[in-house]
């Protein structure tokens, strides 16, 4: 019994000491991360500075903005893989209004390309395992490559990380920086291509199942 009570404490003990272990070694990754986007975000926003392009009105400082912005580049999630998918885009229209809405729309078709593509690498391993034939592997090949304008519709509510403008003429040029979460579009690209393929292809439901199944 008393060696069951010694025991008892000394794991006790232990995890009191280690919970500011791993607190401490959180706090000095989060400042090394800050540290490094801050560093990175001045860079940046004085060659755009210095570039022509300013901020709308009412926005946060540039150097804020993609402080922001990197700072979601560099997160990770829990097993070291990118917490969020971050786009740019740019387009320049006869309005402040008309550049940032083509400029978020290229955003969101790049989140989607970039999604799907990385989906693509994973069913393309699958392929092979599942048996498919030649015809069966092109539909789906196909079927993915065409359903990036989709993902990019069914795409919700992205963080806007950069709005910035840049006077060219009696035209204005706009730079839009987005993020998504990685998972949500990986489980929303994996619902749109499956139906996609469902609706395209004569594949078994069966073999269906075993391609989706990435991880």
């Amino acid at each position: 019994m008393k060696t069951f009570f010694k025991i008892t404490t000394l794991c006790l003990f232990a995890m009191i000491i280690g919970f500011p272990v791993f607190s401490q070694n959180d706090d000095a990754a989060q400042k090394a991360m800050k540290s490094k986007a801050t560093k990175s975000a001045r860079k940046e926003a004085k060659k755009f500075t210095k570039d022509g392009f300013y901020v709308a009105p009412g926005a946060l400082p540039l150097d804020k903005q993609l402080e922001s912005a990197w700072l979601k580049q560099y997160a990770v999630d829990e097993t070291g893989l990118p917490q969020y998918i971050v786009e740019t885009g740019n387009s320049v229209a006869e309005t402040q209004t008309a550049a940032k809405i083509q400029a978020t729309e290229t955003a969101k078709l790049n989140i989607a390309g970039s999604i799907t593509t990385q989906i693509a690498a994973l069913i393309e391993n699958n392929i092979a395992n599942q048996q498919l034939n030649n015809e069966e592997a092109a539909s789906v090949t196909k079927t993915i490559a065409a359903s990036k304008n989709m993902i990019a519709q069914e795409l919700g509510r992205t963080l806007m990380l950069v709005e910035i403008y840049k006077k060219i003429g009696k035209n204005v040029e706009c730079d839009i920086r987005l993020a998504y979460d990685y998972k949500n579009a990986k489980e929303m690209a994996k619902k749109v291509i499956r139906q996609e393929l469902e609706k395209q292809t004569n594949i078994l439901q069966d073999k269906l199942d075993k391609l989706m199944d990435i991880k």
